[in-house]
């Protein structure tokens, strides 16, 4: 086929479309207001230029400079601004002209968002721009670059009540979703749509299916929307995402942070009385106060939908995320496993860091085939490729068939300062909030008010943790209900994953343009020697740990049993480390417990560390002695809830 070059720009302020000069076959006609619909059967190869048959892959075949970009607002039955008018939708869409031309239907991908106007996306905050027609001329992040050239529309939604859309947002819930869901109805034709002065637009152009991406709240949208059962979505791409806004802001009970659901809606959506109003409304019905789950929580579960999945899931996710937990990519994981969906998993040692930041090259191709397999129906054995790739060190990679890897949970006794040996009396805790991470892991032969510590002997043989570990404690109580706190931590010398840190270096990804290019800074990984690292935390409200929902109140000393959930990990801990619990009450460091102060009783017989396994034991030191734990740099905590991050 004849690669067709044009500028083509469609105006949402009018009902004019203007062509430029067109390099090759003169054309008989201007394009028409959905290039696709004008073009004949007799127009459409019977495999698109940008398909490789021999490769199996897209190829960069169309001219990204020429793309059409445009800019249309989808319909919608709601009014969450009580303005009186339904809401609509801000969709802006970069597409290859050469396929619009030739009425070759394509695929779409999404980033649903509600960061466009008010924050930025990735590492360097960019926006969106426009041009003075006020059609799309910059899309952030490189997807368009990238894929629009090899046989893809990109479409970046600004969900209800931020960015260009109307309405007012609910952070997580049934309105964000289904903004988001009646774009997609409208890429399969369920659905209307128009320009900014009123024309209706039909997305012939497209095949309909949809694979959504996004890092954060963009990768939320997406398990939200996948949650739905939506037809037309055919796979998602969650990037450091939530998969329950109760998990997100708290922790069994104990909360982050006050108020975050009111905030966050007023960080990014429209600032209006309406929507005042609406964020007021999430900060009455939060439960801060209780850290119940109700069902404005259940509203936020995209959990308790995961039967509904149809779409596919390529999830990734850091190891040391604290943002988003690793909870939340554990328990999505679990559930499409019971559903048996089609999934795919990276985990890096980093915190909240897109893989095209700390593994740029495998992640763009491994993207790239993903894409091309689940939209363009290209059969590229991506689906035989091992289901979990795993960064064990920094830059160092392992393939594994599944996850977790979990072939021999073992349950670790407690006893009087040690691990792996059963112990008999009790040990008592008496709550200091002022107790800080550093002071909590530091000397922990020391005995410190506030906390109790609990040292393995040397590891016999290097163990991999995979999965989630729990802590179970036979405890009896002073107060109707405490905090509960538990650390996982290793010591040993070593050079440690600290962070990443962005370079003076670009690379570029895909077609670039004077106003839209495709480079961006890379990153590199920053270690230091340490005598430790923290394994896994994990935060418990001890009258939530039956039930979150139906809390129930501790008798003040009456011996009940309470499992504290640490967050997921996959870590080889090598020979000759010593594995290190700690337990403290209240953590006003990483949390903001509602109550403080209580004393508890452990009792050592009925208590255990649960580990998920593969290989090795865990046996108590024959004596304690001494660790120094030199703690140079401060543990930094970081902000849970920056959503900029």
């Amino acid at each position: 086929m004849t690669t067709v070059r044009a500028r083509v720009t469609i105006l949402v302020s009018s009902t004019v479309l203007s062509l430029a000069t067109v390099t090759g076959p003169a054309m008989a006609a201007p394009i028409p207001d959905d290039p696709g619909a004008g073009a004949g059967p007799a127009a459409t190869p019977s495999v698109p230029e940008h398909i490789d048959t021999a490769t199996k892959s897209t190829q960069p075949v169309y001219d990204y400079d020429a793309a059409i970009r445009e800019s249309v607002y989808v319909d919608t039955t709601m009014d969450t601004d009580s303005d009186g008018k339904d809401d609509v939708i801000a969709v802006d869409i970069v597409r290859p002209v050469e396929t619009a031309l030739a009425g070759v239907k394509i695929p779409v991908i999404m980033d649903a968002s509600p960061y466009y106007s008010c924050c930025g996306r990735g590492n360097e905050s960019e926006k969106k721009t426009y041009d003075a027609n006020g059609v799309i001329q910059k899309m952030p992040l490189y997807y368009d670059n990238y894929f629009v050239p090899r046989g893809y529309a990109v479409i970046g939604v600004d969900i209800v009540g931020t960015g260009r859309s109307t309405g007012c947002g609910d952070v997580g819930g049934k309105d964000e979703i289904d903004s988001v869901v009646d774009v997609i109805d409208w890429l399969n034709g369920r659905n209307t749509a128009h320009t900014a002065d009123g024309r209706q637009v039909k997305a012939t152009w497209t095949t309909g299916s949809v694979g959504m991406i996004g890092k954060s709240y963009d990768g939320t949208l997406a398990n939200g929307v996948a949650a739905t059962g939506v037809k037309g979505l055919k796979t998602i791409v969650p990037i450091s995402a939530i998969s329950s806004w109760y998990d997100y802001t708290r922790s069994g009970g104990v909360p982050y942070s006050d108020d975050y659901m009111p905030w966050l809606g007023g960080y990014v959506g429209h600032d209006s009385p309406a929507c005042e109003a609406v964020r007021g409304e999430l900060g009455d019905n939060d439960d801060d106060e209780t850290g119940d789950y109700t069902a404005f929580w259940s509203e936020r579960d995209y959990l308790k939908d995961a039967g509904k999945v149809k779409a596919s899931v390529f999830m990734t996710h850091g190891l040391n995320d604290y943002n988003v937990q690793t909870n939340h990519f554990s328990q999505w994981w679990t559930a499409l496993s019971k559903n048996n969906v089609p999934r795919k998993l990276w985990l890096g040692l980093e915190d909240h860091v897109d893989p095209f930041e700390f593994r740029r090259d495998a992640w763009v191709d491994e993207l790239h085939k993903w894409f091309d397999y689940w939209l363009q129906g290209l059969q590229n054995g991506v689906m035989k490729e091992p289901m979990a790739t795993i960064e064990t060190a920094p830059d160092v990679w392992r393939n594994y068939q599944t996850w977790p890897a979990v072939n021999r949970p073992i349950s670790v006794p407690l006893s009087a300062g040690k691990l792996g040996a059963q112990g008999k009396g009790s040990v008592t805790i008496t709550d200091d909030p002022d107790l800080t991470e550093d002071d909590i892991v530091a000397d922990p032969t020391t005995v410190i008010a506030g906390r109790q510590t609990f040292l393995s002997a040397p590891l016999p043989v290097p163990i991999r943790i995979s999965g989630t570990s729990s802590v179970t404690l036979k405890l009896k109580s002073d107060s109707s209900t405490t905090p509960v706190t538990a650390r996982l931590i290793e010591y040993g010398d070593a050079q440690r994953y600290t962070g990443v840190r962005r370079t003076d270096v670009s690379s570029c990804e895909g077609a670039s343009t004077d106003y839209d290019d495709s480079c961006y800074y890379t990153v590199e990984k920053l270690t230091a020697q340490s005598d430790h690292g923290i394994v896994s935390r994990g935060w418990i409200d001890a009258a939530h740990s039956k039930s979150l929902s139906k809390p129930t109140p501790l008798t003040p000393g009456q011996w009940t049993t309470v499992t504290v959930p640490l967050r997921a990990q996959d870590e080889v801990i090598p020979k000759g480390r010593i594995l290190g619990l700690a337990i403290t009450l209240s953590d006003t460091e990483w949390t903001s417990p509602n109550d403080t102060g209580a004393t508890i009783d452990i009792d050592l017989a009925g208590s255990k560390l649960n580990l998920p396994v593969t290989s090795g034991t865990i046996a108590a030191p024959t004596k304690l002695t001494p660790i120094d734990v030199d703690i140079t740099t401060p543990t930094q905590r970081p902000d849970l809830h920056d959503p900029t991050n």
